[in-house]
């Protein structure tokens, strides 16, 4: 299974459970919460994630890039973010130089 039909899977049952009971789905819960506490929730992972690798505790570090990719698409369920944009982003990259994309992106935001 490739890395992309998980994560679309996944994508998926966010966006299902979105609907369900907060007692009872923790996606729910999450989502009601808000933006500001699943963004909350989205940096500390990251930062656990962080801190994994600085540690080259390589278990630990996939368990928390785990939790950092899930919360992360649950971010953009709760933004009405399709993960398909973010994946078309990423294709659109490819190929280019970071510092290049970094470039293109700072003369954008001038314009």
């Amino acid at each position: 299974m490739s890395t992309n039909e998980t994560l679309e899977r996944l994508y998926a049952t966010i966006l299902d459970r979105r609907k369900g009971d907060p007692e009872k789905s923790y996606i729910a819960k999450r989502l009601k919460q808000g933006t500001a506490k699943i963004a909350q929730k989205v940096g500390e992972e990251a930062v656990e994630t962080v801190i994994a690798a600085l540690q080259k505790d390589k278990k630990e570090l996939v368990g928390e890039s785990a939790d950092l990719i899930f919360h992360w698409l649950i971010l953009l369920a709760d933004a009405g973010v399709p993960l398909s944009d973010v994946m078309e982003e990423l294709e659109h990259r490819e190929g280019v130089s970071g510092l290049d994309e970094k470039a293109r992106r700072k003369l954008e935001n001038k314009g």
